[in-house]
């Protein structure tokens, strides 16, 4: 069974989310632009710079149109050596952080790749969406940035946390459109890396002859207002071709509906490559109760009446149904056939009323020849790995390493030397 403390927080939490839910019932509030964050969300702060656990951040919006933005969490180890390229990163005297010292020589406080690449590894790309019940959570919250942290250090990866639009303020499907733009955006930003790349040895004027003898200075992509259009940390060490994606409770139901985004686009997303999904107690639900959502739904953390809340939250009145493609996966109007999904790994917990779904979901794709195991947690309750106070626990401790371990067999350069 959980700990007094977890029971004890359930019941707080609960009673909170049950004030938060009907709240936004009666708002009623509705914006195409939207949020993505609660004002009562602990909010993490971006640090571009290497912090004492080796991976620098940074916050991007990338729709003018919408509210749709994301982090991007990059491990040191993206760095070859430190040492091998003068002044990579130098101490100023004011400051106790590290410091860039640009090419122009003005500081910059964070980290800008070596421009010429020779010092950057490249690594894969996940990209994240985080839990919180369509209405709640971001991509910048305190848990969710712990939460990434450790997912870049333990798999050696690039995260891209995607802070989607929250319901009730857009409704389904802005969660999905903005998941379906953000893996555009990385397609778009890999292809102008390597325009990027391609003119990055002519110069404007200088030697070697240019455009009416200027001052040397490098060619740049930019956009209308002169702002560079490639992102230079997914440019320098973002590697397009291992791709995977992560989702978190609902964020789970956003991950497989991009999966299956990516099956039907195929090689239109080149470069992208979509080569895993990793489901961490995903937001299934049906209108057939399973096992575990009868005799678990009034489990801890979210019990299945406050989900029921949150669903018609996120589904207008019209599109409301418990069958609904968002919500069941093994809805038989389902367009991408199971056997074309990538590897599929799923985490429940055993005091979660889901978790039947889920796994129903996993047996499914198995028996059509995806890798699609299932990590099952003893003692633990829905968002056992990612929920703040809990992040410190063994249990949770143990999850974000076993993930590294199966995700390693379809990232790792040298193959499947890594598997359950």
């Amino acid at each position: 069974m959980p700990s007094v403390t977890v029971k004890l927080y359930s019941v707080l939490f609960k009673f909170l989310l049950k004030r938060k839910l009907q709240a936004l019932v009666e708002s009623n509030d509705g914006a195409n632009y939207g949020v993505v964050s609660r004002p009562d969300e602990t909010i993490a702060a971006a640090n571009p710079s290497f912090s004492d656990d080796g991976v620098a951040t940074k916050d991007l919006h990338i729709d003018p149109l919408t509210s749709l933005s994301l982090r991007i969490f990059l491990p040191d180890s993206a760095i070859i050596s430190p040492e091998s390229v003068p002044n990579l990163r130098v101490r100023l005297p004011s400051s106790k952080s590290l410091k860039k010292v640009s090419d122009s020589g003005v500081a910059y406080g964070g980290y800008l790749p070596e421009r010429k690449g020779r010092n950057c590894r490249k690594l894969p790309v996940i990209l994240q969406f985080h839990g919180g019940g369509w209405v709640s959570g971001g991509s910048d919250t305190a848990a969710n940035d712990t939460f990434c942290r450790r997912v870049a250090k333990s798999c050696d990866a690039v995260v891209v946390a995607v802070g989607y639009r929250l319901a009730p303020e857009s409704r389904y499907p802005a969660a999905f459109e903005d998941g379906v733009k953000v893996l555009n955006w990385l397609g778009k930003q890999a292809n102008l890396a390597e325009c990027d790349r391609l003119s990055g040895n002519r110069r404007i004027g200088g030697e070697g002859g240019g455009v009416g003898g200027g001052d040397g200075r490098r060619r740049q992509i930019v956009d209308g207002f002169g702002s560079s259009m490639v992102e230079p940390w997914l440019a320098a060490h973002g590697d397009p071709s291992r791709c995977v994606l992560l989702g978190v409770s609902c964020g789970a139901n956003i991950a497989n509906y991009i999966a299956q985004y990516s099956v039907e686009a195929g090689k239109l997303l080149d470069p992208i490559r979509v080569v895993a999904q990793v489901l961490m107690y995903p937001f299934f639900i049906g209108s057939t109760p399973t096992r575990s959502e009868i005799t678990l739904r009034n489990s801890y953390i979210y019990d299945k009446s406050m989900a029921l809340l949150a669903w018609k939250l996120f589904l207008s009145e019209e599109d409301f149904n418990l069958d609904h493609p968002s919500g069941n996966p093994l809805n038989l109007a389902r367009e991408v056939p199971l056997k074309y999904m990538p590897p599929t790994l799923t985490i429940v917990a055993e005091h979660d009323w889901m978790r039947d779904r889920a796994i129903a979901y996993s047996e499914e794709l198995r028996k059509v020849n995806v890798d699609a195991p299932v990590l099952d947690y003893k003692d633990t309750v829905h968002e056992f790995a990612t929920l703040d106070v809990l992040l410190k626990t063994p249990e949770a401790e143990a999850c974000s390493e076993d993930i590294a371990i199966w995700m390693k067999k379809y990232i790792s350069l040298r193959g499947y030397e890594l598997s359950y």
